[in-house]
């Protein structure tokens, strides 16, 4: 796994550097200080993962991250908080996160997390799991409308991808085209006015489509 850092606090950065490199399969391909040196290298590297500290200068860690994956949505973003508010987290999963971090996670938190991303999962800290299940529960958005207004295939296809897997398995799940696949996925974020995959993941949640 190649991973960027991007996080401005060069003690942490060194210090993350140092425990990635034991790590057997990841390794460092840059640094960035700042959120425009972090979307710039992304693209110029193509990283497996991004480690993206929410609160970058310049660039905040949410336009960074948008900004990345408008470009290659390929790449996996793991986001790095020192803050686990609704708001921070609703602000980088609507930007496309895959997982979340809170700084002063152990070493072995940050390999399941990235095991996670890897095998194409969504990882949350656990006080974070807290934070963004109150706020499905407290929200009172009708969600259920939604779920009603997809095809059964629709509703098939929106459960898979927000389950972490691949349009190229979900097609060789159902027999069809990789294309027809990634048409559904289309489909299916516009009739539920979603732009990435972690929001149609929070949608799904929220329905009770998957767990």
């Amino acid at each position: 796994m190649r991973i960027l850092l991007a996080e401005d606090h060069q003690l942490l950065r060194q210090g993350l550097c140092a425990l990635l490199s034991h790590e057997p399969g990841a390794r460092v391909v840059g640094e960035a200080e700042d959120g425009h040196e972090a979307v710039r290298l992304a693209l110029d590297l193509g990283p497996d993962v991004v480690l993206m500290d929410v609160g970058l200068p310049g660039l905040g860690g949410d336009e960074a991250t948008r900004a990345i994956l408008a470009a290659r949505p390929d790449i996996l973003v793991l986001a790095l908080t020192m803050h686990d508010d609704a708001q921070t987290v609703d602000r980088m999963l609507r930007a496309g996160a895959r997982g979340f971090l809170v700084k002063g996670c152990d070493v072995s938190e940050l390999r399941e997390a990235l095991a996670a991303l890897a095998r194409g999962e969504v990882y949350l800290h656990p006080s974070i799991s807290d934070v963004v299940l109150s706020g499905y529960l407290g929200d009172g958005e009708d969600y259920t409308s939604a779920l009603a207004g997809l095809t059964p295939r629709e509703r098939q296809i929106a459960k898979l991808i927000a389950e972490g897997h691949t349009s190229r398995q979900i097609a060789a799940q159902l027999g069809v085209a990789t294309k027809t696949v990634q048409n559904y996925r289309s489909i299916v974020l516009d009739k539920l006015g979603l732009r990435t995959t972690a929001a149609l993941t929070r949608w799904a949640l929220r329905v009770g489509l998957t767990e």
